[in-house]
């Protein structure tokens, strides 16, 4: 997994409209990169409904929220769609940056261990520095989380 002070690789994926999406465009931002599992399961809608809503707050920052799993485009479109979320969602099918930015690993859930998507955010400069690390991510209070970091 990336640490702080590590340069965020870039990466160019299809969004959830299908417009290919390149972290190297948004030099001179803010990005928050948040990594999850599946679209439209009840931790990835909790967590994505708190950066919804707390979107306003975070663009006030100069922050690009941007989430990545290996669904598909089509469906983050319907993630994305039914959840209102105003921000874009990249379908990493082949799990590139979920590579990149060490976001894959072992995972347990009711007893069973696989590898899978870790739960994971990254907050990176406008450089493209990572600046913070949220590993333990908790979904409900994500969004108030990455704001009282931008505020220290």
């Amino acid at each position: 997994m990336l640490n702080v002070g590590d340069t965020a690789p870039d990466f160019s994926l299809p969004d959830q409209d299908g417009n290919i999406f390149s972290l190297k465009a948004q030099r001179g931002k803010k990005v928050l990169v948040w990594f999850f599992p599946k679209a439209s399961t009840p931790g990835c809608t909790a967590q994505g409904c708190s950066l919804r809503d707390h979107h306003e707050k975070l663009l006030d920052k100069n922050v690009v929220v941007v989430g990545i799993s290996k669904d598909s485009v089509r469906r983050q479109k319907n993630f994305a769609t039914k959840k209102e979320f105003p921000f874009v969602l990249i379908a990493d099918e082949e799990g590139q940056a979920v590579e990149a930015f060490g976001a894959w690993g072992p995972k347990k859930f009711m007893g069973r261990e696989y590898d899978g998507i870790l739960r994971s955010s990254f907050l990176i400069d406008e450089e493209g520095t990572v600046t913070h690390v949220f590993s333990k991510v908790k979904t409900k209070t994500h969004g108030e989380d990455v704001l009282v970091v931008l505020e220290d």
